[in-house]
């Protein structure tokens, strides 16, 4: 169960994006909860890159930092991120 102080997780995503699923499964895997936006979507995709400068799924927020690449690249990142190393 995720602890009261779990910070807040935005994935930008894509249905087709073999990273974007491996990363949502592997927190999901770790009972961490996460909000989803469809890259797809142009109006989110413009968001996105007015957000974080860059429009390449997956793009996960983690409350202000901002991780982008391949879910393996991300992940020792995140790793950190959430306190789980």
């Amino acid at each position: 169960m995720p602890q009261a102080n779990t910070p807040h997780i935005l994935i930008y995503s894509t249905p087709t994006c073999p990273d974007c699923r491996a990363l949502k499964a592997w927190l999901s895997q770790q009972g961490i909860a996460f909000e989803e936006r469809d890259l797809t979507d142009p109006k989110i995709s413009a968001e996105a890159k007015s957000r974080t400068g860059v429009r390449v799924a997956p793009i996960t927020i983690v409350d202000d930092d901002v991780f982008y690449g391949t879910f393996v690249s991300q992940k020792p990142r995140l790793m950190k991120a959430l306190g789980l190393q």
